[in-house]
């Protein structure tokens, strides 16, 4: 039987949109917010030649700078305020929970809830600051070594590039921070999937560019299109794909009254990692491609032609490494984020058991081979969503955009934002309901 928000969902309709006047507010909020964003990323920093900026990016589309640009929704390319764009965030984030780990005072934070959160949250903050200075820096010393890209090279230069684009980094993240709790949540997300969908128009127009001057045919830029929804499709199913292990708590009887005997169940999705493995493994991959680039000045030789040649995009070499990156972070990161003993620990002090399993070691043990076989498939998953655009890439020469990781953020940022909306939605429908039973008193109409 479907449960009272699941019904409320199937009964959805526009008019019911209409009428939450709250969740209209959330919107045009969230609306403008990306808006300034976006504009954002068309104000330039100071003493920039834009062409010869854009003559060394055309040739590091394919290396990480590429990679970056993307997530940047093209602010790095253009060398703007909000070069960094939110990515320093998201690596403080990520050291942090890597940091919780092993670090006893952090896990000990974490257990406390609200105001341990608060106090991981704000060291992030500062991480996010350190790290922005020191991507900052290394920018301005780059620019000023890449050739005429700098007017007047120089340490006002290199302050007035770090102060720029540290206070580009932290507006976004306060940015992000303002959709999440005004908007319709998933700030850092929404951020992220707009500057990727920004930029597909253009990747739209390469590929039929592509088309009219016959590097690629007709046939294939179909192919191409059908290719992506379908992959588009694969991706929704498997995100939304979850192993639901049956959760009983026993009865107990307290004076007169019986409490408990419920059945729940504990939600395990099949790709708990998410979008973060091929980032991370983009990232180290991609590193190499790109120092040669920088380093050869537009000659291949020893090392350098050696590189160029196993590790760029299409490669076996490539495409072998970056299957192994993907499967070792989809393992460890799931790792971090979920503790089989310490969830089998919570449930054996709720009272709650998995039916057939003993409390304790054995839930854990249990727990612990389900998400392994979850993981095995997810890593799968993701390496073959991943591979295939990469394969496109070096044999059709199709835009950057259409690559695994822009796939996957950009549906799963999506999916995050429309449940997001229904749950808006789902409570305007509740609080409507409890008005009319009389439960909760509203103003009435004159």
């Amino acid at each position: 039987m479907a449960s009272a928000s699941e019904q409320l969902a199937q009964n959805f309709n526009f008019g019911a949109f209409g009428k939450a006047t709250e969740l209209r507010k959330r919107l045009l909020f969230t609306l403008g917010a990306l808006i300034i964003y976006r504009l954002g990323t068309y104000i330039p920093l100071p003493g920039i030649n834009s062409v010869a900026l854009q003559e060394i990016f055309a040739a590091q589309q394919q290396g990480i700078l590429g990679m970056f640009n993307m997530l940047s929704g093209g602010a790095l390319g253009r060398m703007t305020i909000f070069a960094l764009n939110i990515i320093p965030y998201i690596s403080a984030s990520i050291i942090m929970q890597l940091m919780t780990a092993v670090v006893p005072t952090l896990e000990q934070w974490k257990k406390e809830g609200e105001s341990g959160r608060k106090k991981i949250n704000q060291f992030t903050r500062y991480g996010t600051v350190i790290l922005a200075t020191v991507q900052g820096y290394g920018i301005a010393v780059g620019l000023e070594g890449a050739g005429n890209v700098v007017s007047d090279p120089g340490l006002f230069f290199r302050l007035s590039t770090v102060i720029t684009i540290v206070g580009g980094t932290i507006f976004l993240m306060w940015l992000g921070e303002q959709i999440t709790q005004r908007g319709v949540g998933n700030g850092i997300s929404l951020i992220i999937f707009s500057g990727i969908v920004a930029n597909l128009p253009i990747s739209l127009a390469g590929t039929l560019e592509l088309g009219r001057t016959g590097v690629l045919s007709t046939i294939v830029i179909l192919l191409l299109f059908v290719m992506i929804v379908a992959v588009i499709a694969f991706i929704v199913f498997i995100e939304r794909a979850q192993r639901r292990v049956p959760i009983q708590y026993p009865k107990r009887q307290r004076g007169n009254k019986m409490f408990g005997g419920e059945s729940s169940h504990m939600p395990l999705k099949l790709n708990t990692s998410g979008v973060i493995p091929p980032i991370f493994a983009s990232s180290l991959l991609l590193l190499p491609l790109t120092i040669t680039n920088f380093n050869s000045g537009g000659v291949e030789s020893g090392w350098l032609a050696v590189v160029n040649s196993y590790l760029g995009r299409g490669q076996p070499v490539f495409l072998i490494i970056y299957a192994a990156l993907i499967i070792f972070f989809a393992f460890f990161y799931t790792a971090l984020v979920f503790n089989p003993e310490e969830t089998a620990e919570n449930l054996r002090k709720n009272g709650g058991i998995v039916p057939g399993i003993r409390p304790g070691a054995n839930t854990a043990n249990y727990l612990d081979r389900l998400l392994t076989r979850l993981t095995t498939v997810g890593a799968i998953y993701l390496t073959f969503v991943c591979l295939l655009p990469e394969w496109l890439v070096a044999r059709y020469s199709v835009p950057f955009y259409f690559g695994g990781t822009s796939l996957l953020i950009v549906v799963t940022v999506t999916m995050d934002t429309v449940v997001q909306i229904q749950s808006h939605l789902i409570s305007h429908q509740y609080e409507n309901l409890m008005r009319k039973s009389g439960l909760v008193k509203g103003k009435k109409k004159r």
